[in-house]
């Protein structure tokens, strides 16, 4: 595992943080790294296979689970690791005449309509002092990146993501003046997701681009609310 360089210092001591997508590959890694920092207080893992289980395909679990925590102190630091580019039954499009209704509805769900749903349960659990919520977006959700086309659901889905998270960043900045809301793209990442596009060739290990990410959240102010970061700080393009 790739340690960080620093412990995340703009949150307090004991800080709490919950990853919504443990069980993947970067949601793994985030909590993996953030277990070995010595400010870091807890760290709460949920997925479809975690109690309480969240699942982007059942809308009351989305609630359930964040009621679940309501009696808990606040977190600092949440973090959505879920999402989806192919299944056992599709694989991102090509070309326009690829487009079906199933794939597209299952990228919205996971991409984008979970996300939100899990924003407008989650957020109240953030703490009110320092409290970040980051989304695991993705570059090809950039329209005014969009150079070669193509994927046409996952990059929907993935913009819709972003702006889902923007326009809350706005209604949550009124109620909780000091909290974060940010999209990340994490750059190839050698997992389950890019494995059928030469992941473990071109990509880094899920613990790199997890440090990476985590640095760019701790170096971020309630001024950045509302933002869309690559893993090396960069700021990107809606």
């Amino acid at each position: 595992m790739v340690a960080l360089e620093t412990r995340l210092r703009s949150f307090p001591q004991g800080f709490r943080a919950l990853i919504i997508g443990s069980s993947g590959a970067i949601g793994s890694a985030f909590a993996g790294l953030l277990r070995t920092d010595p400010g870091c207080g807890a760290v709460v893992c949920i997925s479809r296979h975690s109690l309480p289980m969240i699942d982007y395909a059942n809308e009351s679990s989305i609630s359930s689970a964040a009621a679940a925590f309501a009696d808990q102190p606040p977190f600092h630091l949440i973090i959505n690791a879920a999402g989806v580019l192919h299944a056992a039954e599709f694989m991102p499009e090509k070309k326009f005449s690829d487009l079906n209704y199933t794939q597209m509805v299952t990228s919205f769900t996971v991409n984008a309509f979970g996300p939100a749903l899990a924003m407008r349960h989650f957020l109240k659990l953030l703490d009110p002092h320092r409290g970040v919520f980051a989304v695991i977006s993705a570059k090809v959700g950039s329209i005014g990146d969009n150079r070669l086309g193509g994927w046409y659901s996952y990059r929907a889905s993935k913009a819709a993501l972003n702006m889902f998270l923007k326009t809350a960043s706005i209604e949550s900045r009124r109620v909780n003046p000091n909290s974060v809301l940010v999209a990340l793209h994490p750059g190839t990442v050698n997992s389950n997701l890019s494995e059928p596009f030469r992941g473990a060739q071109i990509g880094r290990p899920p613990d790199a681009a997890a440090g990476d990410m985590l640095r760019v959240i701790d170096s971020l102010t309630p001024a950045e609310t509302g933002c869309f970061y690559s893993y090396d700080g960069a700021q990107l393009p809606w």
